[in-house]
């Protein structure tokens, strides 16, 4: 008998997901879910009680991500489980948010339920202070231990923002575009080059890595090239596209696709060296008021299912291997990742502030 189309694509998604957590925990054999038996619920595995998740009767998620992208996302999620309201949320920078979250955690109060972030700086502390539950979802075993808590089921990274080079083709031919990071020291970029300022955590990582390749000479020779520092990715994409700078020496790459989509003339090169990239975690808390809520939000968030809905909307690459990347997009194991040791940026973070801005001029 033939299966109802619906039907025929649930089951695929339910074979899947649960051949992959299989195949995850026979490769992490140390790595268990939370409970002993996941079960499925509308295309994807859990450890969450739904009915009392549907009891709670709400969702409080605290992330930086874009506002209509964050409203986009939990919508998804709320047309799965209509007795979950959704609607509650914090959307704020990481740096405001985490002082927020912490403020209010120091007050006895227990408002949001997941966490999302985009530095490790916060998390770390988080974890000192044991503000993330441990949970450890049965989505975890497909995400490489790169991309998880040390202590599994604290934090786990649901997307990355991977930047490289991007120039403006009707300013400069392909053949003489850069193509290393140390091709942005060629005095005919020269008052061309703009960058982001040293709010940006990408731009951290990157001061980094490079740092970590070539030593403090190449930042002093940056210095040389009076790159323009700016606070928004968008801003740095305008400013290409509109040949007021010729090449941004920080691109990032969602941002790149988005106005490529749009016609922009644009270019992203992915430097012989490697490309730099940050993490975006997310968590349950502490105290959650709604803790199965927030089980079964990660577990959303954390599959296929949810992990297409996040690619699609902010077009960041997933770090499962079984999701396709964003629209437009080269996949992710053609780039190779310039991973820095997290602890030892951490504890430079302070030098790379005071660098960064002697190099804008502030």
């Amino acid at each position: 008998m033939r299966m109802p189309r619906p039907m025929l694509t649930l089951t695929c998604l339910l074979i899947g997901g649960i051949l992959l957590w299989a195949s995850g925990a026979a490769r992490a054999q140390a790595l268990q879910p939370s409970c002993a038996t996941p079960k499925e619920v509308k295309g994807f595995l859990t450890c969450a009680d739904v009915e009392k998740a549907e009891k709670e009767g709400a969702l409080v998620y605290y992330a930086p991500m874009v506002e209509q992208q964050m409203v986009a996302l939990l919508s998804k999620f709320h047309e799965l489980f209509p007795a979950i309201n959704t609607s509650q949320y914090l959307r704020e920078q990481t740096g405001r948010l985490y002082a927020k979250l912490n403020a209010e955690r120091q007050a006895g109060t227990y408002l949001a339920d997941v966490l999302s972030l985009s530095d490790y700086a916060p998390a770390l502390d988080l974890i000192k202070k044991n503000g993330y539950a441990v949970y450890v979802s049965p989505q975890t075993a497909a995400y490489d231990a790169y991309f998880r808590s040390e202590t599994p089921g604290l934090f786990t990274w649901y997307s990355l923002g991977v930047a490289g080079i991007t120039y403006n083709t009707d300013a400069v031919a392909p053949a003489d575009a850069p193509k290393t990071w140390k091709d942005l020291l060629n005095p005919k970029w020269r008052n061309v080059i703009n960058f982001k300022d040293s709010a940006s955590g990408l731009q951290g990582v990157q001061w980094f890595v490079l740092r970590q390749l070539y030593g403090d000479t190449f930042w002093k020779q940056m210095m040389e090239q009076k790159p323009r520092i700016l606070p928004s990715t968008v801003q740095q994409y305008e400013r290409v596209i509109n040949r007021e700078d010729t090449i941004i020496g920080l691109g990032q790459y969602s941002t790149y696709l988005e106005f490529k989509a749009k016609g922009a003339p644009l270019t992203f090169v992915v430097p012989t060296e490697g490309v730099v990239s940050t993490p975006a975690i997310v968590g349950m808390l502490e105290k959650a008021p709604h803790p199965e809520a927030a089980k079964l939000f990660i577990d959303w968030f954390l599959s296929p299912l949810g992990q297409a809905v996040q690619t699609q909307l902010t077009f960041a690459y997933s770090p499962r291997t079984d999701v396709p990347p964003p629209a437009g997009a080269v996949p992710l194991s053609e780039m190779n990742i310039l991973k820095p040791d997290w602890k030892e940026y951490i504890a430079l973070q302070s030098k790379y502030v005071r660098e960064w801005n002697a190099l804008a001029g502030m």
